[in-house]
């Protein structure tokens, strides 16, 4: 009767767990669709909070009655812009000016030089990114389609920011079905059962609105900023992560199933061993993330916090939901493949890794010199890595039409034209500074802002000033987005500093995307040193060891170029994209180094377990033969969901999709399942240095000591 009834409290606690977990669910999930209502995609989201830009902006608000962001309509006939077109320009600036949102009277249409083109300077009332792409639709419906050989696009910033937003709303809907989907398929090839896959996408999901909840209201209360490519990245890592996680305890789980009649038993012994692990993953990607919080930009800092509370999430809902569903399920949940009561060695069943696990026995140094040596190969395809601000035409995978804007604007107009370098200076130098700034190399023209809106500008107008300080605008000969633009924005600075008493600060698109790239190069050299140390203090609490750790390190350090390397590769001549952003290698090393190690943390937690019970060589074969296929099934998975990012039309994350699946494999397949093994096993007990165990011997070492 104990018996029963102990059976009856346990089958009690975890019905009462899965149906609080089920309510809570019932109210976190519609939060899961709400995220785009508090992300913020306008470009303050990204700035850095201490440049010269972000000085320049704060400068620019003494100069307007209201903040814009201008959008350029631009109309193009390569045979000459007729008459006809002319009046239909000037109808349509007219219903320009009655959209809302947009600040009235518009400056009149501005004629190309070769007159072939029209260019319409549209100002948007500088509100949330949301309500500027609102605007710039009902524009391109006000300007309609091609006519008759007239082209029009809408381009300039608030095109390309209206762009972007159409690409962030398919994260609520179509990334989160291609991820499902993904994750779904690769549960029913890994369990083969038609109950299992059930139980890890359940608290996938359950992870996912429990971790949009916390994430809404942080967002909503201006405590975190949260943006369309921290939500997408959110939604891929709490599924790609969370079913990493249920993989590992649903294999420890079926283990002890053999071992313990009772499942309760079961998942007991099993808990007891897969949550450390699991929990020293989730805290070290949990720990590495919130390092971006060091980071001098918005972007960076709003993905630390809201990608750490997706683990945070994931890390409760696998060690408490998924326990409790599995314990229902008892052996049921493994049909047809149910676990029986056999007390059979878990080795028997991975014929695969045991034969791996031999051939690293057989071959353990010529197995890590010649994989390190291929991984180092890879490595050198860094050369081909070039980290630049991709322009406007190099950042959607798909032609847009802010692209097609922005190409003919550049094909007809100093390509500025819309978009000037700002310049903020004492209205005694204005002048003088106004001289120099034409005689740097690619400024078009400079004028001062005069508060005049209507009417051609005028070079000889007097300047606007407000606290004894003058505005200039200088117009770029490259577009505002491209390397020679940056370039002219770093020599007009100089040129412009350098003259005495003006206190002069550059401002503008290009001057932000200038100071967004020297942050991220600021950032890489602060935070890749701090993850770093984190990890190896994870390391050595875990595994007891300094040794174990510093090597560990080593070989995820060494696959991260090797992945850089060989993504260069496919960047350059598989893809064809013209380079990778500035924030690439930073998010790319934070998600590889973080989740890389997670791997390696599951093999080398197991082999610590078995080599106090075996010794270290023995503990190496077999926790490489019982966690080969899990570790390998999760890579595969976090890999599939990374890789699910490609399905957003958007260079930078396709690239950070690709770097992280191309990453988790070479970690999973080569470096987890060859380098770290074969490595450990011709160390032997020394790997442990300086624990205890490092001077223990098993029955192998002691053989090979012999």
């Amino acid at each position: 009767m104990s018996g029963r009834g102990g059976r009856g409290r346990v089958t009690l606690v975890a019905v009462a767990v899965v149906l609080a977990w089920l309510v809570l669910g019932g109210v976190a999930g519609p939060f899961a669709g709400r995220l785009s209502e508090v992300a913020t995609n306008d470009n303050a989201s990204f700035l850095p909070t201490d440049a010269e830009a972000t000085r320049a902006q704060e400068l620019s608000g003494g100069f307007v009655d209201r903040q814009t962001t201008p959008a350029l309509v631009v109309y193009e006939r390569t045979s000459g812009i007729t008459d006809a077109d002319r009046q239909r320009v000037a109808a349509d600036a007219a219903r320009f000016a009655e959209v809302p949102g947009v600040v009235a009277p518009l400056p009149p249409p501005i004629p190309s030089q070769d007159g072939q083109a029209l260019q319409v300077v549209v100002p948007i009332d500088d509100a949330e990114g949301e309500e500027i792409g609102a605007t710039v639709e009902e524009l391109r419906a006000v300007a309609g389609g091609d006519r008759d050989g007239l082209t029009v696009d809408v381009a300039g910033p608030a095109g390309l920011l209206a762009d972007l937003i159409e690409v962030f709303s398919a994260i609520d809907g179509t990334l989160l079905l291609v991820t499902l989907c993904v994750v779904l398929v690769i549960l029913l090839v890994v369990y083969r059962s038609p109950v299992l896959w059930l139980f890890p996408l359940l608290a996938a999901g359950m992870s996912y609105a429990l971790a949009s909840v916390f994430v809404y209201l942080l967002a909503d209360a201006d405590v975190i900023k949260l943006n369309g490519q921290a939500q997408g990245i959110l939604t891929v890592l709490v599924f790609g992560a969370g079913t990493d996680y249920a993989l590992l305890l649903v294999a420890r789980y079926r283990e002890e199933l053999h071992r313990h009649e009772r499942p309760w038993d079961a998942m007991r012994t099993a808990w007891k061993g897969a949550a450390p692990a699991i929990v020293a993953s989730g805290g070290t990607v949990i720990l590495s993330l919130l390092c971006l919080l060091l980071s001098s930009l918005n972007s960076n800092r709003a993905l630390g916090p809201v990608a750490a509370i997706g683990i945070g999430a994931t890390l409760l809902v696998m060690l408490t939901f998924l326990p409790a569903l599995l314990v229902l399920g008892g052996r049921w949940a493994f049909w047809p493949r149910r676990p029986r009561h056999d007390r059979a060695d878990p080795q028997a069943e991975h014929g695969l890794w045991s034969w791996v696990a031999g051939f690293v026995a057989r071959r353990a140094r010529p197995v890590w010199l010649v994989t390190a040596v291929l991984l180092a190969a890879l490595a050198l395809g860094l050369t081909q890595l070039g980290a630049t601000t991709l322009g406007q035409t190099d950042l959607f995978t798909e032609r847009t039409d802010s692209v097609a804007g922005q190409e003919v604007i550049a094909r007809h107009y100093p390509a500025g034209t819309g978009s000037p370098a700002t310049i903020f200076t004492t209205e005694q130098t204005a002048r003088q500074v106004a001289e120099v700034a034409r005689g740097v190399p690619g400024v078009a023209a400079v004028r001062p802002v005069t508060g005049e809106r209507a009417g051609p500008p005028d070079e000889n107008a007097p300047p606007k000033v407000v606290g004894s300080r003058v505005q200039l605008e200088a117009t770029l000969a490259d577009p505002p987005d491209s390397d020679g633009a940056e370039r002219t924005i770093r020599d007009l600075r100089v040129a412009v500093h350098a003259v005495p008493g003006s206190d002069s600060v550059v401002g503008g698109f290009t001057a932000i995307n200038v100071d967004t790239s020297d942050a991220s190069r600021r950032d890489q050299n602060v935070i890749i040193p701090v993850v770093l140390v984190v990890i190896a203090i994870i390391l050595a609490l875990l595994l007891r060891a300094i040794l174990a750790p510093i090597l560990l390190i080593a070989t995820v350090l060494l696959s991260f170029a090797a992945t850089l390397g060989l993504c260069a590769l496919i960047f350059t001549y598989v893809f064809d994209f013209p380079g990778v952003d500035a924030s690439f290698p930073l998010f790319a090393f934070v998600f590889l180094v973080a989740l890389g190690i997670d791997y390696n943390i599951f093999l080398m937690s197991r082999v610590r377990e078995e080599s106090v019970r075996r010794g270290t060589r023995a503990g190496v074969l077999a926790g490489l033969t019982v966690t080969g296929g899990v570790i390998t099934s999760a890579g595969i998975v976090l890999a599939a969901t990374f890789g699910a990012l490609a399905v957003l039309p958007l260079v930078v994350l396709v690239e950070l999709g690709v770097a992280v699946a191309v990453g988790v494999l070479i970690d999973t397949i080569v470096v987890r399942s060859l380098l770290v093994p074969a490595l450990a096993y011709d160390i032997g007990p020394k790997v442990w240095w300086p624990s205890r165990l490092s001077r223990s011997q098993g029955e192998g070492e002691a053989r090979d000591a012999g």
